[in-house]
């Protein structure tokens, strides 16, 4: 059987261990705590696709990691991203630029990347502008996802505050972007996080404050980006807590299911996705016996299923049936401060 193990970013009130890397029992669905590495506020973090580094948000900017044979990370370098934390990052899928998003600033950070995982700097700097329709919280820019198109070409960024995903074309000499398209979401839906399927075709964005996904199909139409909304799907069963919050969005390693989640609700929803049309269908919207789910993702067997519960910090475990359309908890919670974001990874 593979071996995998999987890294859980954490903020860090009080300690400065910022990733906890556990060994990933397949078989039983379990973690066992493998190490601990310092880094403040390690609000997100991502694998490159190569899968030879890991980078991560931190109170003064990005860090990056080597990923060694066994799992544990070997600091390559950092870099200052000229703004406020970051709360999102991710790659293009020639691991040449890290984009960072800038929930504080609306802000987009784009970061030259070496071929030894180092950073050679700051390509380009984007403020987005502009004033949204939610007083308080949502009555500026802030980007919360920043995700390439799967043939490498735009960068679409989601703005909650907004309630719309910027699409950039980028330069992949300079690392340079430029608006290419805006794609509008419902006022006051505040998407947050962006999916592609396996093939590119087909794009993801779930809402927090609307608490559902919506469906789009992607083509790059004679060097232009074309999105076309096909479905859109609750993340709620029809009773639910008021004031819930959709929050996380992970496909499944086969790309076969989908996995959101719903603070305030504090429930787990998994779809099933159609990979010749790219439609949702639900299988199950369920409590994970936590506060405020603020990640959630299936083991890449697709036979379990762990919660990562920011409020109650915990981490919830649960054996899944597809068929069924049930998940069971399968052993005690594991006790982790303020967890934000897991990502398994395949030794």
């Amino acid at each position: 059987m593979d071996k995998y193990v999987a890294y859980v970013s954490t903020y860090t009130y009080g300690d400065d261990h910022g990733i906890t890397i556990y060994d990933v029992d397949m078989e039983n669905g379990k973690f066992t705590q493998k190490d601990r590495v310092k880094i403040t506020n390690s609000s997100y973090v991502t694998i490159t696709h190569n899968k030879k580094y890991l980078y991560s948000i931190t109170d003064f900017g990005v860090e990056g990691y080597k990923i060694e044979p066994d799992g544990a990370l070997t600091t390559v370098g950092s870099s200052s991203i000229n703004g406020m934390r970051g709360c999102y990052l991710s790659t293009d899928y020639e691991d040449r630029f890290l984009f960072v998003a800038g929930y504080h600033d609306g802000k987009i950070t784009v970061l030259k990347l070496n071929d030894d995982g180092g950073f050679e700097g700051i390509c380009d700097e984007i403020f987005h502008k502009g004033w949204g329709n939610i007083a308080e919280r949502n009555f500026r820019p802030h980007v919360n996802c920043v995700k390439m198109t799967r043939d490498n070409k735009y960068l679409c960024a989601a703005d909650l505050g907004m309630d719309y995903i910027d699409v950039y074309s980028l330069d992949h000499v300079t690392g340079k972007l430029k608006l290419a398209d805006i794609v509008h979401s419902e006022q006051e839906s505040a998407p947050r996080h962006i999916k592609f399927s396996k093939d590119g075709s087909y794009m993801y964005v779930v809402h927090e404050l609307k608490n559902y996904i919506d469906v789009y199909r992607y083509e790059d139409k004679n060097g232009a980006p074309d999105f076309e909304k096909i479905q859109n799907i609750s993340t709620l069963n029809d009773y639910h807590a008021s004031n819930s919050a959709a929050s996380a969005l992970n496909l499944s390693e086969d790309f076969k299911y989908i996995v959101s989640s719903n603070a305030g609700d504090n429930s787990v929803i998994m779809y099933k996705v159609d990979e010749k049309t790219g439609m949702l269908s639900k299988l199950f919207c369920l409590p994970i016996s936590g506060d405020y789910p603020k990640d959630a993702a299936l083991f890449p067997d697709n036979r379990h299923l762990v919660s990562l519960n920011h409020e109650s910090n915990t981490m919830t475990f649960f054996s899944v049936d597809t068929d069924k359309g049930l998940i069971v908890m399968n052993q005690k919670e594991i006790k982790v401060d303020k967890p934000n974001c897991i990502i398994f990874h395949k030794l």
